[in-house]
Order: structure tokens, then C-alpha cells, then sequence
């Protein structure tokens, strides 16, 4: 053989052979990067921040933490449906920046359903309506009447325009038959912060907002879901004076679409295995009375696409948009 042909075939062989390492190498190999819609402090943060930590512990796997806020959560799933489809950028999302942002944003860069690929369910809860403690109203019927009579009209506050806060506020209106006035945030964190501050009376918070209810900062009068509040049991349904009135909350992880399966399925499995652990629902309670939800693959999916229709018909009786 020609002494100026061997180099060749030596880079050829061990091209050859490097490809099958390179491509079978574990993942994750390097820092994953999860992004989050919200400020730190409302569930979503809690939540992020808690699977990061027992990934760290458990697996020792690098998870970053970065906040994306804005727009209602659009900023971060934009940026989740541009990153490579490589698992190294996922969106720790709420349920509202799949299933109502399409329906109340008229001009979105990306279609949640088409660019992400459900990953995982992680948390489950629902919302409690909560006003500042100077708000002369102990029940929910008491806070109705009030509501009725007073004005100008009392200033609510929500994570933002066409955000799930501002839905079910709107909704409480149209079904109670009292006017309040939107206050939007950018995040549940501030707009809880300005509740208890005063500067708006009334809110949807989120489970994050647990602590501040038992420490009198807020005050609780009734709960969003179908059933009553594990954490706040002597909370009624705003559903038991309004039938048919439920909304619970879910978070998921999710990934760009076109993310390798072998990815996704060793994501959803690590998730799964940290959320059947006792430890890991004790401080997701603890942090924000959430409480762990796992789903499988096609459970996840019909969730999203019921949730989806079921917004979307909200939306358009409401007559909610956003440019």
C-alpha cells in the first residue's frame, strides 16, 4: 500500500468508530438549561427549582434555572421552540401558556402544540380567591356583595393580560354579576405583592401564596377546583355557589419539537421516578401546596388538547384578546 494512503485509512477507521461512541454517549452530558416564564416565587419557579435540586441529588445531573418572563410566558416558550432539539433547553410551563395564550394572543411567533413536545406532567393544584386583609369581607358571599356596591369598581390584580388569572377573574364576573378592575402583572409574584401591599385588592393567587395566607398577609375565601383544597379544606369551591365553575391548574415539562424520543422518554422517566418519591411531594407541598401529578404519555396529550378546547370556548364568550 502506498506509505501516503495509510494515514488516510487510519482517520477513516477511527472516524468510523468514533461515530458509534459519539452518538451513543449518556445523556445528559452537559448543564441542562430550564426555562421558566415566570419571576421567581410562583409555582412554576417552586417547582423548577425543586426538580433541579433532586436531579442534582439523586442523579447528579446539572440543571440551570433561568427566568424568561414577559408576555405571559410567550418570551420563554418562544425561546423553547427556537433552542436545538437536543434536550439541553426545556420550558417548565403552565397549563395557560399551552392551552389559552393561543387563543387570546392573535399574533404568536410559534403554535405550543405543533413546537413543543409534552414531556411530562409535574405539579397539579388550583387557585384561591384571596383579598388584602383591609377588604371588609370574611366569606365569599360577603366579598360578592361587597363587590356589588362598591365603587368605582375594586382593582384586581393578575399575572398579566390573557393570563389564566385574569380568565377566571373574568369569569367570576360574568357568573356573579360584579365589575372589578383588571390590574395586570408581569407574573403571579408581583401581583400578589401588590395585593398584600394594598395597592390592588383582590386576586387569583397561586399555591405559592400558601405561606402568606397562614401568616395574614392574605386572606382566602374560596378555592377554584372541582374539590375542595387539601391544604385549606374549610374553603369553599367558588363551584358550590356557582355550579359548574372549576378550574385546576397543572404544570408540565416540555421540549422543542423534533427532541430524539430516547431523550424524551429519559427525561419523563427521571421526572417520574423523583415525583413518586415521599420526600420530593413533601416539599412540593411544603414549598407550594402543590401536589404531584404523573401522567402518562397519552393521558398528558388528551389533557392538553381537552384543556385546549375547553379555554378556547372560554375565551370566545369572554371576548378576551390580546395583540
Amino acid at each position: 500500500m502506498n506509505p501516503r494512503v495509510l494515514p488516510l485509512v487510519a482517520l477513516a477507521f477511527a472516524a468510523l468508530f468514533a461515530a458509534p461512541a459519539a452518538a451513543q454517549a449518556p445523556y445528559p452530558s452537559r448543564p441542562i438549561k430550564l426555562l421558566v416564564p415566570i419571576p421567581p416565587g410562583g409555582a412554576p419557579d417552586t417547582s423548577a427549582r425543586l426538580v433541579a435540586q433532586f436531579l442534582q441529588e439523586t442523579r447528579g445531573w446539572s440543571v440551570v434555572i433561568e427566568n424568561r418572563t414577559g408576555a405571559n410566558g410567550n418570551i420563554a416558550a418562544a425561546e423553547a421552540t427556537k433552542a436545538a432539539p437536543d434536550g439541553y433547553t426545556l420550558l417548565l410551563g403552565a397549563d395557560s401558556g399551552i392551552t389559552i395564550n393561543p387563543h387570546v394572543y392573535g399574533k404568536l411567533s410559534f403554535d405550543p402544540l405543533k413546537d413543543l413536545v409534552p414531556v411530562t406532567t409535574i405539579a397539579t393544584n388550583q387557585f384561591m380567591l384571596s383579598v388584602n386583609p383591609g377588604v371588609p369581607a370574611s366569606t365569599f358571599q360577603e366579598f360578592i356583595d361587597y363587590a356589588r356596591k362598591t365603587k368605582p369598581p375594586i382593582p384586581y390584580a393578575s399575572g398579566g393580560n390573557g393570563s389564566q388569572h385574569q380568565l377566571m377573574m373574568e369569569m367570576l364576573k360574568q357568573r356573579a354579576g360584579i365589575d372589578l378592575l383588571h390590574v395586570p402583572f408581569r407574573g403571579a409574584a408581583p401581583a400578589t405583592q401588590a395585593t398584600v401591599a394594598g395597592d390592588t385588592k383582590v386576586l387569583f393567587s397561586g399555591a405559592a401564596s400558601a405561606p402568606l395566607i397562614l401568616g395574614g398577609q392574605l386572606r382566602a375565601l374560596a378555592t377554584s377546583g372541582k374539590n375542595r383544597s387539601k391544604r385549606f379544606p374549610d374553603l369553599p369551591t367558588i363551584g358550590e355557589f356557582y355550579p359548574g365553575y372549576a378550574i385546576d391548574i397543572w404544570l408540565g415539562l416540555f421540549a422543542p419539537a423534533h427532541t430524539p424520543e430516547p431523550i424524551v422518554t429519559a427525561l419523563r422517566d427521571a421526572v417520574h421516578k423523583l415525583m413518586a418519591r415521599a420526600d420530593f411531594a413533601e416539599k412540593l407541598n411544603v414549598s407550594g401546596s402543590l401536589e404531584p401529578l404523573i401522567l402518562s404519555p397519552a393521558d398528558f396529550n388528551s389533557l392538553i388538547r381537552e384543556d385546549y378546547d375547553k379555554y378556547g370556548k372560554i375565551v370566545r364568550e369572554l371576548g378576551i384578546k390580546t395583540d
